[in-house]
């Protein structure tokens, strides 16, 4: 299967695709910052640059989209039909870096949950996951 786009305009495509302050990601911060708790963001200090970091918590929340982190069991997870291998070295390289910034932020002592861009659709049970994970001990 060939790619449904021209070169010129999948470049285009892909240079609007940011790292950080992504939807999901603005999403998941309202969502804590609404419920009245202050973070900081991006810390470089930390493995991975974590997207919310909660230091006097020693917690931190990953936003995660589903496709450029392959996202297990679902649908937006999968990779593309077109430059399978591609995709599959890019992507693996991802979750290769997830799981050792993972690892380090918890041999240091952090707790660490991932959100998916998928539980963005249940906001009340997205609210409360986070809620419980930041409040326990």
């Amino acid at each position: 299967m060939t790619d449904v786009c021209n070169v010129e305009q999948r470049s285009q495509i892909m240079s609007r695709i940011r790292s950080k302050d992504t939807g999901p990601e603005m999403a998941v911060r309202r969502l804590v910052f609404g419920m009245g708790y202050r973070y900081r963001l991006h810390v470089s200090k930390l493995p991975g640059k974590p997207d919310i970091v909660m230091a006097s918590r020693k917690k931190v929340i990953e936003v995660r989209g589903c496709f450029w982190h392959s996202h297990q069991g679902c649908q937006d997870g999968r990779i593309p039909k077109s430059r399978v291998e591609y995709w599959t070295e890019k992507i693996g390289r991802n979750v290769e870096r997830d799981a050792r910034n993972l690892e380090s932020l918890q041999r240091g002592g952090w707790k660490v949950l991932v959100v998916w861009e998928c539980e963005l659709k249940d906001v009340e049970v997205l609210r409360e996951r986070l809620r419980t994970f930041i409040e326990e001990a």
